[in-house]
């Protein structure tokens, strides 16, 4: 049995340009990490100098996972460790810059999630977070997001944005503003009034009810 020229060279080739994408992709995921602990580092030493109280920490979670917690808040970031392609339909398919190489449409992906400090402090199980953004890097380092308000909004030209360490320091800012600006509401009342005996004796704080910034609401952004 001889191996098919057309095969090998599809699955080299597709396996070389996927292998590329996740370099590209892990090479962005380093350079926020480095950028976010230096950002933290800065807040903390702010924070000495003008004596706040306010908590600023970096936390690394193994190869593809970091968090920061600030205030309330905790910025947890997760690099996907597979690449993906925007589906046809998608507006950045439309772009001259993919029409002109269809393989710039394969990308990684880093996941930028916002919880609420005390879910994990007092471990309630049932808290919610929230994907603020998502950022796709392609194997040219080009990158596109797409996500909530100051995320969302200024970070959509895939044709000229490039990863580099400015851009990267953009982006935090924005995760850190946004996360701050995106305040915890209480819920509708009809919607927390009836608790059950199984609720309250499993701890009405810790296990059983859900809090959410924004549980019973629209999410805020998703009107504008």
């Amino acid at each position: 049995m001889e191996l098919k020229e057309s095969l090998k060279n599809l699955v080299f080739k597709k396996s070389e340009l996927k292998q590329s994408v996740f370099r590209s992709t892990k090479d962005t995921f380093e350079l926020f990490r480095t950028t976010t602990r230096e950002l933290i580092q800065q807040f903390r030493e702010r924070c000495v100098a003008e004596g706040k109280t306010v908590a600023f920490e970096f936390t690394d979670r193994g190869d593809f996972e970091f968090e920061v917690k600030f205030a309330g808040d905790i910025l947890l970031f997760m690099m996907h460790t597979n690449v993906f392609e925007f589906s046809r339909d998608h507006q950045v398919m439309k772009s001259p810059y993919i029409r002109e190489d269809t393989t710039r449409s394969y990308c990684g992906v880093i996941h930028i999630y916002n919880f609420l400090a005390d879910s994990f402090a007092y471990q309630r199980d049932n808290d919610l977070g929230y994907m603020i953004g998502r950022v796709f890097v392609n194997r040219e380092k080009h990158y596109f997001i797409e996500g909530k308000r100051e995320l969302g909004m200024l970070y959509t030209n895939f044709n000229t944005s490039v990863v580099t360490p400015e851009t990267v320091l953009g982006i935090v800012e924005s995760a850190i503003e946004y996360t701050t600006n995106f305040d915890l509401l209480t819920p509708p009342y009809d919607e927390v009034k009836l608790v059950s005996v199984g609720e309250m004796r499993t701890n009405f704080d810790k296990k059983s009810l859900v809090t959410g910034k924004r549980l019973g609401f629209r999410f805020q952004a998703d009107n504008e």
